[in-house]
């Protein structure tokens, strides 16, 4: 009983190996569609990672080159528009309490609230920008998935030849350029 279910283990596992082993038809190697779609998901969720999975890998530090700069920015102004606007409300309060703020002796309430005012515009400029970033990273994630499959044949051409013809108004005339016309010709092969 023994050496029947051994044969019988060998037999069965030695058939699946070759099944395993012969690749059907049908089962080729078949390339899966770039998906437009997951690139557009995959930079929502992480700016760049649509655009490496385009294999665009060189436009990735040019994303986070982006975010930084902008980034900057927006920080900096941040900063300067706080400040001011602490100089702005300690100066307007009349207050005794000093500060150790490089604006207040420097300026007015008036200059003050001049400068609160631009600080403040261009921080909120700089957030916009980087949500405009933030959408072009997408479209063009998007748009390099929808180019990636998209094949450049060697059989594309576009040929311009001068050309010259024989206006048949004056019909035959030998020796003649009565009647003859120049032009381009533009053909498009694809």
């Amino acid at each position: 009983m023994n050496r029947s279910v051994l044969l019988t283990f060998f037999v069965l596992f030695f058939l699946a190996l070759s099944l395993n082993a012969q690749e059907p038809e049908s089962s080729a190697k078949v390339k899966k569609p770039h998906s437009p779609h997951k690139a557009t998901i995959y930079s929502a969720i992480l700016p760049g990672l649509g655009q490496a999975y385009n294999r665009k890998y060189w436009k990735v530090p040019v994303v986070y080159a982006g975010i930084g700069t902008i980034y900057y920015f927006a920080s900096t102004n941040g900063k300067m528009y706080r400040k001011a606007r602490e100089a702005y409300n300690y100066v307007s309060s009349e207050s005794d309490y000093p500060i150790d703020n490089d604006f207040v002796d420097k300026y007015t309430a008036q200059d003050l609230q001049t400068i609160r005012d631009y600080y403040r515009r261009n921080m909120e400029l700089s957030w916009v920008v980087m949500g405009l970033w933030y959408v072009v990273n997408i479209i063009d994630a998007t748009v390099d998935a929808h180019f990636f499959d998209y094949d450049i044949s060697e059989d594309l051409s576009l040929r311009v030849e001068p050309i010259i013809t024989h206006d048949q108004l004056f019909g035959e005339i030998p020796h003649s350029y009565a009647g003859m016309q120049a032009g381009l010709s533009i053909k498009i092969k694809f």
